[in-house]
């Protein structure tokens, strides 16, 4: 290839000077070789780019992640052996009771509770909510006005409020207002029951917050998709339970989870009406055994199982409902385990023997 030749314009005096590039001819049989030998991403035969094939892949360490696991699991060893080896803690009547029959009977009577109870107030609370984000002032003020008053009273006043209805009076009668007119008349005393009490007391206060819950899902919603689902003219109905639900179900759930494991142990208060549920039953055979921790060990352990119970659920819950929001769905904590375990399993040596049989491209050429 000739080298470049520098040219000066004849005027310097008048204009700068100025270079010209002369550039190189070409015959026409060595174009494709040279094209060949400049076009883009080509590695030559004898190249030294690294072949990371061969390359081996380790996990990151992350040591004080591990220096922190043996902590936690030398305190929770601790805490554990106490526990055990502690007499006083009687496991031994722990174990006679957990399973008997009077407690099975108020661990049923206490999910019936929760069952009623939630299913009726978040039935309530939605209707509640959408009363409040209705455009008709009057829908909007009750619905104000009812969680207003049974947010503001404490659980255990409503429930005494309602046991003793039959005092503020005696019978309840179904007619026209201010008039003689009766359609229907009930002795409030045979009406209003320890179960019927608490059934009241628990759905009306878990209607109120679970209004607000699902209120606050709904306005989480993307006003942009409300207005195109109007524009492309769907239906209200069909609107709210495909496109604003769905959604709405992601803000609402891990909240409406929560009330419910509340409303599990919120049912404990309901002793107060001598109602035969979990802690009611375990109070009356310590008042009478004088086995007070024991027996509070078996209440304590039935609710960590049915806690438990709705904590994997929520989780399985969640999941479905996140399919839209994220490109890929969290991991069950099976494949979690499965992860750590691929992860953190020591590389085999059948791998690296065979990474190091396996003759490198890098090598020069007349070499093994």
């Amino acid at each position: 290839m000739p080298p470049a030749v520098k040219t000066t314009d004849a005027h310097a005096g008048q204009q700068p000077a100025t270079e010209a590039v002369q550039e190189p001819r070409v015959a026409e049989d060595d174009q494709g070789e040279v094209a060949n030998s400049v076009a883009p991403n080509s590695v030559a035969p004898n190249s030294t780019a690294p072949n990371y094939a061969d390359y081996v892949v380790v996990a990151a360490r992350h040591p004080w992640r591990w220096v922190g696991t043996v902590i936690v699991a030398a305190l929770a060893a601790a805490v554990l052996y106490s526990l055990v080896s502690n007499p006083r803690w009687e496991w031994g009547v722990v174990a006679q009771w957990f399973t008997a029959e009077s407690i099975l009977r108020g661990l049923g009577q206490t999910l019936k509770l929760t069952l009623i109870s939630g299913s009726l107030g978040f039935l309530l609370g939605f209707i509640l909510a959408l009363m409040r984000l209705s455009s008709s002032p009057l829908f909007s003020s009750v619905s104000w006005t009812f969680s207003w008053i049974f947010r503001s009273t404490p659980l255990l006043v409503q429930l005494l409020l309602w046991y003793n209805l039959g005092y503020l009076y005696e019978t309840i009668r179904l007619g026209v207002p201010f008039t003689s007119v009766t359609f229907a008349e009930f002795q409030t005393t045979s009406l209003i029951s320890q179960f019927a009490a608490a059934v009241l007391g628990l759905t009306l206060n878990q209607a109120a917050y679970s209004a607000e819950i699902i209120r606050g899902g709904i306005l989480s919603v993307d006003q942009g998709q409300i207005e195109a689902a109007t524009a492309l003219g769907i239906p209200r109905w069909r609107r709210s339970t495909r496109i604003v639900l769905p959604q709405a179900m992601r803000a609402i759930l891990p909240t409406a989870f929560n009330e419910i494991i509340g409303l599990v142990k919120g049912t404990s208060i309901v002793y107060v009406l001598a109602y035969s549920e979990l802690f009611y039953t375990v109070q009356v055979i310590y008042n009478r055994t004088q086995q007070v921790l024991p027996m509070l060990l078996v209440a304590t352990i039935w609710y960590i199982v049915i806690t438990s119970v709705l904590s994997i659920a929520q989780y399985y819950i969640e999941r479905h409902y996140s399919r839209g929001a994220l490109r890929t769905l969290p991991p069950t904590p099976l494949q979690k385990l499965r992860s750590f375990i691929s992860t953190h399993a020591p590389i085999r040596s059948t791998a690296s023997s065979t990474a190091s049989s396996t003759p490198s491209n890098n090598a020069p050429k007349g070499q093994s």
